[in-house]
């Protein structure tokens, strides 16, 4: 059974992000995702021709064949202040053109929250915004749309949501689908602990999104019960999704063939990074 899954994690960009290649290969990564900017705030860091040479050497003496990006986690594409919203586009526009030139696969981004207004207006805002950032664009890094948990009046914690607001952008380039955290959809009221629900999740998600746009995923535990409706990530194995709920989605075809990548924290880090690799070795046995 052919399995062609990376498994990595998110790593730190302290002192550059030319030391996040020798970061994840220390935790054993085969691939990795980190912001390029702070999550929190203010202007990117310049990607000079130093900085992307640098990258580059180091993606190859840590063996790292690409990597992803995390939007920062101030982006709300369904802002009603204008403000808000087109800035929004402007950073997820620049983290694309960043990532072409570092040469990441995808950018990912959490789409915001409709808060003071219907669920309708923000997921029509967040459309309109998906389509402005990818005008005109021609890079090579893809834009994913991140699931959400479910808290409060966030966009996409349901595969209708999700489906609904990226109607319109499959066609235009840069746009690549979605990216599937494990903890948010648990939280979000999805099972998939067993074989036979894990299926059933998978069917949901292709009749709303498709599963040809199943790009990504984030393999993270869950702290809170499903439906709990909260996004509080939880090291492998020890939260309410557990070993056997996380090996029964990732053994399924499509999670076999995308990318593993871990959001837990860095202390007992490496105790997850070896129960993916355990999972992914006993895949089809």
């Amino acid at each position: 059974m052919t399995v062609s899954a990376r498994i990595g994690a998110h790593v730190s960009i302290a002192g550059g992000i030319t030391n996040a290649p020798e970061r994840a290969a220390a935790q054993g990564c085969e691939t990795f995702q980190c912001f390029t900017r702070s999550p929190q705030g203010g202007p990117a860091p310049e990607l000079t021709e130093e900085v992307l040479a640098t990258f580059r050497a180091n993606m190859d003496q840590y063996g790292m064949d690409t990597f992803h990006i995390h939007a920062p986690y101030y982006i709300n594409l369904a802002s009603t202040a204008p403000r808000i919203r087109m800035a929004s586009v402007r950073v997820l526009r620049e983290e694309l053109e960043r990532g072409s030139r570092l040469g990441a696969a995808f950018v990912m981004f959490h789409p915001g929250s409709h808060t003071g207004q219907t669920y309708e207006a923000g997921a029509e805002r967040a459309r309109d915004a998906i389509t402005r950032i990818l005008d005109g664009y021609k890079g090579s890094c893809g834009l994913l749309v991140e699931i959400s948990a479910g808290a409060g009046n966030v966009l996409g914690d349901t595969f209708e949501e999700v489906g609904d607001m990226i109607a319109g952008a499959q066609e235009m380039p840069g746009f690549a689908g979605v990216c599937f955290d494990t903890c948010h959809a648990f939280a979000s009221g999805y099972d998939f602990k067993d074989h036979e629900k894990a299926r059933g999740t998978l069917e949901a998600f292709d009749k709303t999104i498709g599963l040809q746009w199943l790009k990504l995923t984030h393999v993270n535990d869950s702290q809170v019960a499903l439906g709990g409706k909260r996004d509080r990530h939880e090291h492998i194995g020890k939260g309410h999704i557990g070993i056997e709920g996380l090996a029964a989605l990732l053994g399924t075809e499509p999670f076999r063939r995308i990318d593993w990548l871990l959001e837990t924290r860095d202390e007992g880090r490496d105790a997850d990074v070896r129960a993916l690799r355990e999972i992914r070795k006993n895949i089809g046995k």
